[in-house]
């Protein structure tokens, strides 16, 4: 049986992918275009905290960072990966 999680799309509907996602899901998903959930909807809690990306990590994990620091996607993905650690490198 194939590992899968729960994912709402931009729509707001909640779609089961077995994993590994693929490449472009994955991507969304980094980006905060799509929300890991539970199967009922409700929000996903990981296991661990997540942790400030280096400042040599590549910008999506920059995007992903604002995302989770509260930017939208979309002005997250606007920002170059200077201005990324500028607004959201400090804590």
């Amino acid at each position: 049986m194939a590992e899968h999680w729960f994912i709402r799309g931009e729509g707001g509907s909640v779609f089961k992918l077995d994993l590994p996602l693929h490449e472009a899901i994955a991507d969304q998903l980094a980006k905060g275009y799509l929300v890991r959930v539970n199967k009922d909807g409700t929000g996903f809690v990981e296991a661990t905290e997540r942790t400030r990306p280096g400042v040599n990590a590549p910008k999506l994990d920059w995007v992903s960072w604002a995302v989770h620091s509260g930017a939208k996607p979309d002005d997250a993905e606007a920002l170059t990966k200077t201005d990324l650690i500028e607004k959201y490198g400090t804590r």
